[in-house]
């Protein structure tokens, strides 16, 4: 029999009636013949709260205890998703990720996934039962300590799982009925696409789309995983992510998105010398600190400037790394801002098609945004705003590029 990876999000698990929902979709796709392991979120902002208790008995909570603590919320929803299946006569099995073979690398917090032994689940496959996985953690291989896997890890759990297990895909079910041109609460006129390639969701995630976890759409490349986003209250066919979606598609641009978590940070007078620029972001990688869009000054009179951003929750820890740096290396100073956000469009075909920076740059002069840093791949152009223009940014270049209007 065919088995297919299904994955829960929080919203649709908020709720014991919530959980038999899903439960009763589990089992209808259980009676068609396949065979079925289901990843589960945290239920609600289980996850939000529990980091919030944290905060209420420590300032700095450690991240070997913290991520101990949060994981407990999977562990919760993948027992009550058993349970429920259970009592709809579905023969089903809770594990945690370390039950699941899960192993890890040791970032608290941020751990990747090394390796998974699936035997535990193949033998519980192999006696009909649906395998009900607690997503987000897994167990560091050496120390056998308790990691997660970042925000949205859920997603790269079940990816992970489809691709260990040879998985014909990996049915992710959401909030939200698939993945739009842009975010319909931005803009709501919107379209909801049926297909896009994994290189421009990759791109769309990865510069603020929350509907997926990059990482998860990385997995899903590397090993050819078809994945679908849909909606869990809904019917629609939701949108599925694979490779070689049409690329002669009129318009080039496939989808406009945004992200307000951004921090710039400005390196003022550095002397222009060779190493300098990596003593400044080594000690950020070592601390596993995600540096995004990087710009230098020309140089003058053998002195530049340096901009570069980062998440807006590393901004503190960031400026304490650099700054004795900065002091060591003589830079004149460190200015910081986290009033800004970044917008992005994307499309594979407009990397043989000229004039589409043209066109974003005119259009969000015309709705009087002005671009602070510009960042650009292959595929996708991202300018970085103050954080009050993104809408206006949004819908203007939504507008611009016609994605409301079929291909």
């Amino acid at each position: 029999m065919e088995l297919i990876i299904q994955k829960y999000g929080g919203s649709s698990l908020a709720s014991p009636q919530n959980i038999r929902e899903a439960a009763q979709r589990v089992v209808r796709r259980s009676q068609q013949g396949v065979r079925l392991v289901v990843v589960v979120s945290a239920m609600g902002d289980t996850t939000d709260d529990l980091i919030e208790l944290a905060h209420q008995v420590s300032a700095r909570p450690d991240g070997r205890d913290l991520d101990l603590l949060i994981s407990t919320g999977e562990t919760v929803s993948a027992a009550l998703l058993s349970m429920a299946l259970k009592s709809l006569g579905q023969d089903a099995i809770s594990l945690s990720g370390a039950q699941a073979g899960i192993q890890t690398d040791g970032y608290y917090s941020q751990a990747h996934i090394l390796d998974i032994n699936s035997q535990r689940m193949e033998r519980e496959l192999a006696r009909s039962k649906v395998v009900v996985v607690a997503g987000f953690q897994g167990i560091e291989r050496t120390s056998e300590d308790v990691t997660t896997l970042g925000r949205g890890g859920s997603d790269t759990t079940a990816v992970a799982l489809a691709a260990r297990l040879k998985a014909k895909i990996c049915e992710i079910y959401t909030d939200v009925e698939g993945i739009y041109t842009a975010d319909p609460r931005v803009v709501p006129e919107a379209r909801k696409l049926s297909e896009i390639d994994y290189e421009e969701m990759l791109e769309l995630a990865s510069y603020g789309s929350k509907v997926i976890h990059p990482r998860a759409v990385e997995i899903g490349k590397l090993y050819q995983i078809p994945i679908l986003v849909a909606g869990s209250g809904s019917q629609s066919c939701g949108t599925l992510i694979l490779e070689g979606v049409n690329m002669e598609a009129k318009n080039k641009v496939r989808g406009v998105t945004f992200d307000m978590d951004v921090a710039k940070i400005t390196v003022v007078g550095i002397p222009d010398k060779p190493g300098i620029v990596t003593s400044l972001f080594e000690p950020l990688a070592r601390s596993n600190i995600n540096v995004d869009t990087i710009v230098q000054n020309a140089s003058v009179q053998g002195i530049t400037d340096l901009t570069f951003t980062v998440s807006r929750g590393d901004t503190e820890k960031t400026l304490e790394i650099i700054l004795p740096v900065t002091e060591s290396i003589k830079a004149q100073k460190v200015v910081h801002s986290t009033n800004l956000g970044k917008v992005s469009i994307v499309g594979v075909g407009m990397q043989n098609a000229p004039g589409y920076a043209a066109r974003m740059f005119h259009t969000l002069y015309e709705a009087g945004v002005n671009i602070e840093l510009i960042t650009t791949s292959e595929i996708r152009i991202t300018c970085i705003v103050e954080e009050d223009k993104i809408p206006t940014a949004v819908r203007s270049l939504h507008r611009a590029f016609e994605l409301e209007k079929e291909d």
